[in-house]
């Protein structure tokens, strides 16, 4: 995962775990993730030889961790006789889930991939986040459907945490609720070849992606 040698992996996933209850506090930055360094019991040039790509590659490496968090809850539950549409919601869930415990750090993560400098990054979290959604669940597409499948999943799952981050109620029922209306939704997409322009518009703009995340975030610290 990220840039850093393989031998810092154990190292990374500590100084991470150290940081995250910082950052509803402190927000992401450099100095949060020597703080978190010095707690995981290293010193805080460690922060810097860990994670080169500052914040950014942070952020990125903890992605990739609840990504691998995902899969594993999927190995581990009986899914093999799911419906198709019930995997990915188990996915979209369990993917969320993975942060669940960091609601804050969550929120300012991705005020910070919202920016414009930081926009692309962001977006190429996204798609490996419901690429691997896909293949986890068994799609096994390689026509014009794999990208439009993604494109999708991308809507939905992008819905479903920013409903989370404001959603209070016991369990996040009510995420879980309006995940379930989604995924409802794009499956009454037909299920045929569509034509390109009506293709098309299932996959994100990634401009308008990032206004949404903005706005949103906005919104949610207005409150």
């Amino acid at each position: 995962m990220g840039d850093a040698p393989e031998d810092l992996m154990k190292e990374r996933a500590a100084i991470l775990a150290a940081t995250l209850p910082h950052v509803p506090f402190d927000g992401w930055s450099l100095r949060t993730i020597q703080i978190g360094a010095k707690e995981a019991g290293f010193d805080e040039s460690m922060a810097s030889l860990a994670f080169p790509g500052g914040v950014a590659e942070t952020i990125d490496f903890w992605s990739q961790m609840s990504d691998a968090a995902m899969q594993v809850a999927y190995v581990e539950a009986d899914t093999d006789d799911m419906r198709f549409r019930d995997k990915i919601t188990f996915l979209v869930r369990a993917r969320i889930e993975a942060v669940a415990e960091h609601r804050e750090a969550v929120r300012r993560a991705l005020t910070h991939v919202s920016r414009p400098s930081k926009a692309s990054k962001g977006i190429r979290g996204l798609y490996r986040t419901v690429d691997d959604m896909w293949y986890a669940a068994g799609d096994k597409a390689t026509d014009f459907s794999f990208y439009t499948k993604r494109g999708t999943l991308a809507g939905v799952y992008a819905s479903t945490l920013l409903y989370w981050l404001d959603d209070r109620s016991e369990d996040s029922v009510e995420t879980w609720a309006f995940l379930d209306r989604r995924i409802a939704g794009v499956m009454r997409i037909p299920q045929r070849r569509a034509s390109l322009r009506d293709a098309t518009k299932y996959v994100p703009d990634p401009k308008r992606f990032v206004r949404m995340l903005s706005e949103r975030l906005r919104e949610a610290g207005a409150r």
